[in-house]
């Protein structure tokens, strides 16, 4: 499922303070254990609800290394790119990820991790590939 939380929302202090402590919680577990992938996933999230778009990249980054046939990692990772207006790369991530069996368009519609990227030209090609996998064209 795609990340639950948007860099949208306004956060309280208290809530920033709990997030930065799972933060670190999660990077220490992160240090003992690199390649543990709930772990990564919950520090990807939890870096993009905190506004630290760089550090989820390289997270998800290294998600997509680690679990090359998950489409919700490269999901994912299109948001990361997107975030830090690479689009080029968000775009091909996303591709990626529908061509691995990514199919939930209507959030991909609305995500506002996205919203930068679906403004741009090249998008049309992703709402192409859509069009086809509704219709079963090939």
């Amino acid at each position: 499922m795609p990340r639950k939380s948007s860099p949208s929302k306004k956060l309280t202090t208290a809530e920033q303070r709990e997030l930065d402590t799972k933060i670190e919680f999660m990077e220490g577990l992160i240090r003992r254990a690199p390649d543990y992938v709930d772990a990564l996933q919950l520090l990807g999230d939890h870096y993009t609800q905190r506004g630290r778009f760089t550090e989820g990249l390289h997270v998800d980054e290294q998600l997509a290394r680690l679990e090359p046939a998950n489409p919700l990692v490269f999901y994912n990772l299109a948001c990361s790119y997107s975030l830090t207006d690479e689009f080029d790369r968000a775009l091909a991530a996303l591709g990626h990820a529908i061509e691995l069996g990514y199919r939930d368009f209507k959030w991909l519609a609305k995500d506002p991790d996205l919203k930068k990227l679906r403004a741009q030209p090249a998008f049309a090609g992703i709402k192409d590939k859509i069009r086809q996998f509704k219709t079963g064209e090939p």
